[in-house]
């Protein structure tokens, strides 16, 4: 009595891999350009954090911190501002952009009282989709 042996031929295995391959060609772009747009809303919301705790900071010393303070002014407290009642964000580094870049801030501001955005993905100004800039006065 023989026994049947079990198993894939090789034509069986060069089909799956082209059926995986077919579907990684679709579904991988996909998934690409929402990691992209990931990164960008997280960008947003870095900004609108940052935002919120510039104006604490601003309710409690009277004035935004300079751009030479920077926004390290959130979580230590400056020389000469007695007023001050930080830290003013959770972690005890400020973070960086999602693309790992520090965040750009001035004040006074141009477009308002400062100015804190990131450059997007390519680090240009200007841009759209996920190389658009990403700014405070939007």
């Amino acid at each position: 009595m023989k026994l049947a042996q079990g198993g894939f031929s090789l034509i069986e295995l060069l089909v799956v891999l082209v059926i995986l391959g077919l579907l990684m060609g679709v579904v991988a772009p996909q998934v690409m350009k929402n990691v992209g747009k990931a990164k960008s809303d997280s960008a947003r919301l870095q900004v609108a954090d940052f935002g919120a705790a510039l104006d604490l900071y601003y309710l409690e010393t009277g004035d935004y911190p300079s751009t030479e303070q920077g926004l390290n002014a959130l979580i230590a407290q400056p020389e000469a501002v007695p007023t001050w009642n930080g830290p003013y964000l959770k972690k005890k580094k400020v973070p960086n952009d999602p693309w790992n870049r520090p965040f750009q801030y001035k004040s006074p501001g141009e477009n308002g009282s400062y100015d804190l955005f990131t450059l997007g993905k390519d680090n240009v100004a200007g841009g759209i989709k996920e190389d658009a800039d990403i700014q405070s006065w939007d």
